[in-house]
């Protein structure tokens, strides 16, 4: 099955490097490119790819309008792109529907990678992209936090299963630091997704931060990625 995807991004060679690059994927088919939000979003409708790669800031209807349009009107899935240093949307792009986020220098096989992740319906989460920038957002916007009664639905596993999710641990790290089977993590994450009404493991991150489990600033675990290597997916 060919996965179908729509490039957006204000830069025309970055767009077209993109394409590229994923065009040349026996799997993936390039099917439209977009310079801005609200071609991206016609391009979808036009064409309902399974994958929209959209940058977070594009001239006129920016990549998190586009986002939170494309998730409101169909099946298609996406896939932000951004860096560290210019933009402090990231956190709105996650409640805006965003399955993942890559750098815009990200590597040739990451690039191909997550699309064919966020394709089957799983979600991206690179610590070195998304730990960092939700932990911005909450320093920027620190407050008190009293316990928060969702976390009362989680047994202590399940909660211990939210913070590794968190910290960007895969289901392999994850089974490792808690000592069970790959089997048993599938089920934790599971119950903790249900539990809390959580859509995937992105979402999971902003529910641990707003709840308060995990905070800015906090070690990374034992056996988590480090910034630069390659995107932890949610593994089947």
């Amino acid at each position: 099955m060919t996965i179908r995807v729509v490039v957006a991004d204000d830069q025309e060679l970055v767009r077209s490097g993109f394409s590229m690059i994923l065009d040349a994927q026996p799997d993936i088919e390039v099917i439209a490119e977009a310079g801005d939000g609200a071609e991206a979003v016609a391009a979808v409708r036009r064409h309902a790819p399974d994958v929209a790669l959209l940058d977070i800031r594009m001239p006129g209807m920016d990549g998190i309008e586009a986002c939170r349009a494309i998730g409101a009107g169909g099946a298609c899935r996406t896939v932000m792109l951004t860096t560290f240093d210019s933009d402090e949307y990231v956190y709105e792009a996650l409640h805006a529907g965003a399955s993942g986020f890559l750098l815009k220098d990200v590597r040739r096989d990451d690039l191909v990678h997550a699309v064919r992740v966020v394709a089957r319906g799983d979600s991206l989460l690179a610590p070195s992209v998304a730990r960092r920038l939700v932990e911005q957002y909450t320093r920027a916007t620190a407050r008190p936090r009293r316990p928060d009664p969702r976390l009362d639905m989680l047994t202590t596993r399940e909660r211990e299963t939210l913070l590794l999710l968190a910290r960007g641990l895969s289901n392999a790290e994850i089974a490792a630091e808690l000592v069970v089977s790959d089997h048993t993590v599938k089920t934790h994450v599971g119950n903790v997704l249900a539990k809390l009404g959580l859509r995937d493991r992105i979402q999971a991150v902003i529910c641990a931060y707003e709840t308060g489990l995990i905070t800015a600033g906090g070690p990374p675990p034992g056996g988590a990625s480090r910034p630069g290597s390659s995107p932890a997916s949610a593994r089947d």
